[in-house]
């Protein structure tokens, strides 16, 4: 029905948010999600014009290449990428002041623009907003446990992300990511003696679902290659079974994510491929300015 994939992503990202406050009786205030809105797409906004009068005056200073096109009209302003960004802060982080929400929103889309390498950013925003309000604020905490490990939301949450990743096409990092971590998990099941129902038990976990669907597989900043994204998942499977298990952080996904997304610079460079463009979802890797 749509033809960017991005659209279900925000119907299927504000429908999980309702669904937490109807049904898990979460304290999540109105104003923070619209604080968390209203910031994304404001910094959003300012960058989008910053970086375009940036391009203007380098090419006025120094010119144009061969077959190049003079930058004359700022391109028409990205909504749905700082709105999924604020989506998501909405659904994963928890603060008691305004201020703090507007931090991880400003921050998470000032990464786009400012952390990038070969006009392609690293960083996933979302997953940026979170880490920074954790490390620069005392009153911002992740809520893994939020959704429970009710079997029915991890059914809601693979149906609703398997058609994005669908029309993205990123399955294997999902599907990479999950069956590795699954993997550890069952071997130190067994190691330990322990039965069956504490494994499912972790692994239908709903902020480990959303995490694989929504924002482990994100194409602007995941690796281009298929081999690239297979050998990022494992690693990140690892180091969160690792950042689990061995230091109990209980927010151990979003920590990986952020620590090893640095290394997406250098699958890229190994791994050559065309990068994604979300006009084009259905099809192949290729992307668009952010």
């Amino acid at each position: 029905m749509f033809k960017d994939a991005r659209d279900y992503q925000i119907i299927f990202l504000a429908s999980f948010l309702g669904l937490g406050v109807a049904m898990r009786d979460w304290s999540l205030r109105p104003e923070l999600i619209a604080i968390a809105i209203t910031t994304c797409l404001l910094t959003q906004a300012v960058f989008s014009w910053l970086s375009h009068r940036l391009a203007v005056l380098s090419a006025i200073l120094f010119g144009v290449e061969a077959g190049e096109q003079k930058p004359r009209q700022p391109q028409p302003f990205n909504w749905r990428s700082p709105l999924i960004t604020a989506l998501g802060l909405s659904l994963l982080l928890r603060t008691d002041h305004l201020g703090t929400m507007a931090i991880a929103g400003g921050l998470a889309i000032a990464s786009k623009f400012l952390l990038k390498t070969q006009d392609k950013h690293f960083f996933n925003p979302a997953n940026f907003g979170i880490i920074a309000a954790l490390v620069l604020t005392q009153d911002a905490w992740v809520s893994p446990g939020q959704w429970g490990e009710e079997l029915w939301y991890g059914l809601i949450f693979l149906g609703a992300g398997g058609m994005v990743l669908k029309r993205v096409g990123r399955w294997d990092t999902t599907g990479m990511f999950l069956a590795s971590y699954a993997l550890l998990e069952a071997l130190r099941n067994v190691y330990l003696g322990w039965t069956w129902d504490v494994w499912l038990h972790r692994m239908t976990s709903g902020s480990l679902l959303l995490f694989a669907l929504f924002m482990v597989t994100d194409p602007r900043s995941i690796p281009n290659a298929r081999p690239a994204r297979l050998i990022w998942a494992s690693a990140i499977a690892l180091l969160t079974f690792v950042l689990r298990n061995q230091f109990y952080l209980t927010t151990a996904v979003f920590w990986s994510l952020f620590a090893l997304a640095p290394l997406t610079i250098l699958l890229d460079w190994l791994w050559a491929a065309p990068r994604f463009e979300w006009r084009r979802a259905r099809l192949t890797d290729t992307q668009t300015p952010a």
